[in-house]
């Protein structure tokens, strides 16, 4: 008993000191060195070569799913400084004389939460745009409680795809399934951090309730797996999974009166995000289908003045000239029916599907003309707006004060702006520019500049590409949908 117990205590003193030291080596780690997970890779066996006599195998293949998979499930926390602007009793008295005024400032951290996935053994993680957007810094929690600083590779707030990494190797990730593939019916698994980080790899189980849901007014492409298993604010980001452990979608958002769950959540199918990820990841943006053409939806008021009879597809008001659509024989007036053996239901879906596909993929459309069905194939370029868009150049916010990005859905909801509007948003202006000087501010619409109109950002940078310091430049803007100028000198 002597004997034991200085023994005991030293090796119980080893352990601490032991434990201190890898504690303080993680903490304080250079950059250069990755954390090496002790999870490993994620094993799951198939569900076809599982099976399933009784409702208790049917139980423990759900729970060794979950076991399996949770692993590979991160919690997002999201943090940005941002200033806010105090006024005083003296401001409109200063204002009437004329004397300047000194705006009190007081600089807040606002901090957010959300979930991500991974999908490489060396640290890329999948989640949503709209839980890192305007962050200065990222972190994320993995399942054994370690934090790791995150990189944002990049985001895109049309689809709501963001890609982070992390110095790690070897971490638990999972496969890509075939959302393609899923039919409406089919058991699925949500896994995230609802709420909030306390309730981290919460696990929810449901089916696939529709596919191909649009006209939910979220993101601009829209393309939605529609889902009744548990979906909070805070699952954001977090996989959709199938019963073979893959992820078949990413969890984006909720449909809710309340607020909370209703049994109607949304993925982005994981064959489209999978697609925004590989681009960024490999050019740093996203590709895009290209077909050339401008469509409108078919409602029924349409349809009887076409000789419809269902409003379905969408017709084409317009073909651009050296278009893939122009090559295929795509004409004005026509109405697209399908893409590839898909069934066209809305203007938005029919987007996301040509948007979702990469240039240099050939399709095949189902085209209704004077009554006859044909099949037209098309080779899809790169779209040449977010070409334009990736090529502005960098000192933009430098050069003229402010930042623009393009207009959404979600964008016009935030800033009180009709939705149909087109322009170029304003993300951010720098508070000792001109441009805020002379009343530019974030979440603006620019429609026109210097006369000239202007419906996306595309079109902005082109308009701009070639003013330089000392040109004045005259805005209309719409805010709260209020039009009114701005001018001021660059």
């Amino acid at each position: 008993m002597h004997q034991f117990m200085p023994k005991f205590t030293a090796a119980i003193i080893v352990a601490i000191v032991i434990y201190l030291a890898n504690s303080t080596a993680f903490l304080n780690s250079p950059s250069d060195t990755a954390y090496v997970s002790p999870q490993g890779s994620v094993e799951i066996t198939s569900s076809d070569e599982r099976p399933i006599r009784s409702l208790r195998d049917f139980n423990n293949a759900l729970v060794n799913i979950a076991e399996a998979t949770s692993p590979a499930v991160v919690t997002v926390f999201s943090s940005r400084t941002v200033t806010i602007r105090q006024g005083t009793p003296f401001d409109l008295f200063d204002e009437f004389f004329g004397r300047p005024r000194q705006p009190q400032t007081q600089e807040r951290e606002q901090r957010g939460q959300g979930s991500g996935v991974l999908v490489s053994e060396d640290g890329y993680i999948l989640t949503n745009h709209h839980v890192i957007a305007e962050a200065d810094t990222v972190r994320i929690r993995t399942h054994n409680n370690v934090e790791l600083g995150a990189t944002v590779v990049g985001s895109d707030p049309r689809t709501d795809v963001a890609v982070l990494k992390i110095d790690a190797e070897n971490m638990p990730f999972l496969k890509f399934g075939d959302s393609d593939e899923m039919r409406v019916g089919e058991w699925v698994m949500a896994i995230g951090s609802p709420l909030s980080e306390n309730l981290a790899h919460t696990v929810t189980q449901g089916i696939i309730s529709a596919k191909g849901r649009s006209n939910i007014n979220l993101v601009e492409l829209e393309d939605f797996i529609q889902t009744d298993a548990a979906i909070n604010p805070g699952n954001s980001g977090g996989p959709l999974i199938n019963l073979d452990g893959e992820i078949i979608g990413i969890n984006t958002a909720i449909a809710s009166r309340s607020g909370g769950f209703q049994g109607i959540g949304f993925a982005i199918p994981i064959n489209m995000a999978k697609g925004v990820m590989e681009s960024l990841i490999e050019t740093g943006r996203v590709v895009r289908g290209y077909l050339g053409v401008r469509f409108q939806g078919i409602d029924r008021t349409m349809a009887q003045a076409l000789g419809l009879d269902q409003a379905t597809g969408v017709i084409i008001s317009e073909v651009e000239d050296d278009s893939p659509a122009q090559q295929a024989g795509i004409l004005e007036g026509d109405i697209i029916l399908e893409v590839d053996n898909q069934k066209v239901n809305s203007e938005i879906q029919f987007r996301s599907l040509i948007s979702s596909k990469l240039p240099g993929r050939t399709l095949q459309l189902k085209v209704l003309r004077n009554e006859n069905i044909q099949t037209k194939t098309v080779t899809l370029s790169e779209n040449q707006e977010d070409l334009l868009a990736a090529e502005a150049p960098s000192s933009i916010l430098e050069k003229f004060g402010f930042a623009v990005e393009s207009m959404t859905p979600e964008k016009a909801r935030q800033f009180s702006l009709r939705e149909a509007l087109q322009g170029a948003l304003v993300s951010e202006v720098l508070e000792n520019s001109n441009a805020y000087n002379r009343g530019l501010r974030e979440g603006d619409l620019i429609t026109s500049v210097n006369r000239v109109r202007v419906q996306s950002v595309s079109e902005f940078n082109t308009i701009i590409g070639d003013m330089n310091s000392g040109d004045v430049i005259l805005l209309q803007i719409i805010r709260q949908n209020q039009r009114f100028f701005v001018s001021f000198t660059i």
